[in-house]
């Protein structure tokens, strides 16, 4: 029991290393030997966990991934209604900006060594396609419930990940531009209002803002 319980630090101490100098110094300014030093361990108590630098990265973006999951897991299932979702989603946003913004560069990390690396590639791209489906099923609910307009539910997903795709995009490059919590939310707030069904409307009819 003690030692895995000592594996299981060692790990999460190269982990917590390889996050920290792929977020400030990038994937491939960052060695094995340098994560070592960061986490304090022995290269083979490195390679003992990891096979090489790129699975420990993908472990990385993983974990990130399932961190948004549950996120968005929890926001779809504690909602009464899909409009109702979408805004506890929106207040996650506000809650990753805010809580952990040193892990946002790791985003663009991801991105920008998945133009270059196949696997990578992959492993980011996936995800994309299934936010994609899984919010046009979240709309294709709200059309059935009532609460959506019956627009085309694929096209909606898409919008609903270049929305938050770009709000990060944004926070990155101008963290002290906004509060991007805050324009996460609002973003969210008059996104629904191309949504949402209004029974002052025609049955699809664009809602007009002033």
């Amino acid at each position: 029991m003690a030692h895995q319980q000592r594996a299981e630090e060692t790990r999460a101490k190269i982990l917590e290393a390889a996050e920290t100098l792929f977020c400030h110094g990038g994937y491939e300014s960052t060695s094995v030997d340098a994560i070592c030093r960061q986490a304090g361990v022995t290269k083979g108590a490195f390679y003992h966990h990891f096979p090489g630098k790129q699975a420990l990265f993908l472990e990385l973006i993983q974990y990130w991934l399932s961190l948004l999951d549950a996120g968005f897991q929890l926001a779809r299932s504690n909602a009464g209604n899909v409009p109702e979702a979408f805004k506890r989603m929106g207040r996650m946003l506000d809650e990753i900006f805010n809580s952990t913004p040193s892990r946002l560069p790791l985003l663009l990390e991801f991105y920008n060594q998945a133009i270059r690396d196949p696997v990578i590639w992959n492993a980011t791209v996936e995800p994309y396609q299934k936010y994609q489906e899984n919010f046009a099923d979240m709309i294709r609910t709200g059309i059935a419930e009532g609460s959506i307009a019956p627009i085309d539910p694929e096209l909606g997903g898409r919008i609903v990940v270049a929305l938050g795709a770009g709000l990060v995009i944004q926070g990155l490059m101008n963290p002290r531009q906004a509060n991007w919590g805050e324009v996460a939310r609002e973003a969210i707030q008059r996104m629904l209002l191309g949504f949402q069904s209004n029974p002052q409307t025609q049955t699809g009819q664009r809602v007009e803002q002033a």
